[in-house]
């Protein structure tokens, strides 16, 4: 059975830095692509970054692009976030997600899902 289970989501005040942790287990990490996004209530999950198995190819959203920072331990099957320069727009859930495949930026494409990590910035 896949798991992925997210943490070390929280509150922090604009400005600050969160590091956010996906554990996968149940399938051979190593050859997934791995991606983060996040969902607001009441609006559409969005992407935020995807790294490659190898982690040789990383994408980020526009939105993060210079703040946000995605990576790997395929020793340890974990994915991490690490978000600095907080705002309060990046206040959502964090939800964690496994490819067999590429990097992707689509939701749709992606074939195992966490149950989220919840992240509150203040302003």
């Amino acid at each position: 059975q896949v798991q992925l289970v997210e943490s070390g989501g929280g509150l922090v005040q604009a400005g600050g830095s969160l590091r956010l942790s996906c554990a996968a287990s149940g399938l051979t990490f190593r050859t997934y692509a791995m991606g983060w996004f996040r969902q607001v209530p009441g609006k559409d999950r969005e992407f935020v970054a995807a790294i490659s198995w190898s982690g040789g190819s990383i994408y980020y959203a526009d939105s993060v692009k210079g703040r946000f920072t995605i990576s790997r331990d395929n020793a340890k099957n974990t994915v991490y976030l690490q978000m600095n320069i907080l705002k309060p727009e990046d206040t959502a859930d964090y939800y964690c997600a496994a490819r067999l495949g590429s990097a992707s930026s689509t939701e749709r494409q992606y074939n195992y899902w966490g149950q989220g990590t919840q992240v509150t910035v203040s302003s």
